[in-house]
């Protein structure tokens, strides 16, 4: 065969696999210039936290239904730092010094620690509660710098966990809302919308601010001296690595508790309601791609959450001998048993 035959048949294949309707999609898979993109990602949970795993899981299946795979076109280097402010500056230091070509932030503390170490490299966060209050972005439709995402909550879904709580418990007067202030700065914008619905249902909120598993210990056993109590959980990092003691304080003591998250139902909470994790992961994926195919954080509108889900741990409940609560199974999305 000459050269010139030879050439003319790879031209010939080439048209062939075009018309074939598996061409179009390797051909989007890739990068234009097919070169392997670096991802960094940096979570403030352990990694072998069942819930750290779902959520890596539920992102690379969004980056994989893009076309984008570990290992082939891109690779994603994940950095660990739970409930340690010290690792978390040193994790972020490290990623930002490695230059990826993009970093996925996942939480207010982890987005700090980032923002602090390069202004420049676009940054895509997620469970971000208050990006403008906290300077993270100055407008939410056009956030105009390095850094865009997705919200997790509204400060009014304050007003919606102590309504939903004095449902499912009706003997409720007093509501503790536990946080820690050093990594949920936002909580004050959550007490106010609490607080008003609670002079609407008859419970008195405070707050219980912890910093750490001491300090919630302490915080709950005092709360529980009193009786008619209950807990509103905070979305907030450190509440989410120390929520099986939270959920072991509100057992031994009583306390009927919402929580932000399904995953504290699964662990043992009495009821959850707030956002789909495994979407909102699914769906920052997004953002990664289309930013690694171009376009700029700066022209990439703010994000919040779309779906939201209610969970009753029915077993727990009726250790609280809630079980029959009118409210109780009829606020559920999913029951555990």
């Amino acid at each position: 065969m000459t050269r010139r035959a030879f050439i003319l048949g790879l031209a010939g294949a080439a048209v062939g696999a075009a018309k074939s309707p598996l061409w179009p999609c390797v051909a989007h898979a890739q990068p234009r210039d097919n070169k392997v993109r670096r991802l960094g990602v940096l979570m403030a949970l352990a990694a072998e936290d069942p819930e750290a795993r779902m959520r890596v899981s539920a992102f690379e299946q969004g980056l994989r239904e893009l076309g984008w795979h570990d290992g082939r076109n891109i690779h994603i280097d994940y950095r660990w730092a739970p409930d340690d402010p010290e690792r978390l500056r040193r994790a972020a230091g490290a990623l930002t010094a490695a230059a990826p070509d993009l970093i996925l932030a996942t939480s207010t503390p982890v987005l700090a620690a980032l923002r602090k170490e390069s202004t420049r490299l676009p940054i895509v966060f997620v469970q971000v509660t208050d990006p403008i209050g906290n300077g993270f972005v100055p407008n939410l439709a056009r956030p105009g710098g390095n850094i865009t995402g997705f919200t997790s909550f509204e400060f009014a879904i304050g007003g919606k966990w102590l309504q939903t709580l004095k449902e499912v418990a009706p003997a409720l007067t007093r509501a503790a809302v536990v946080f820690n202030p050093h990594t949920a700065p936002y909580a004050e914008a959550f007490l106010r919308p609490i607080e008003a619905a609670g002079r609407t249902f008859g419970v008195e909120a405070t707050a219980a601010p912890a910093a750490d598993a001491a300090a919630i210990e302490a915080a709950i056993t005092a709360f529980a001296r009193a009786p008619h109590g209950g807990l509103i959980v905070l979305p907030d990092v450190s509440t989410v690595n120390h929520r099986d003691l939270i959920i072991a304080l509100a057992a031994r003591h009583r306390l009927p508790a919402i929580y932000p998250y399904r995953f504290y139902a699964v662990s043992g909470g009495l009821i959850s309601y707030g956002t789909e994790m495994a979407d909102v992961f699914r769906r920052v994926a997004g953002y990664v791609d289309r930013i690694l195919k171009g376009e700029k954080p700066a022209d990439l509108p703010v994000q919040g959450p779309t779906k939201f889900e209610t969970v009753v741990n029915l077993k727990t409940a009726k250790g609280l001998g809630l079980e029959n609560s009118p409210m109780l199974l009829a606020r559920a999305d999913e029951v555990i048993e």
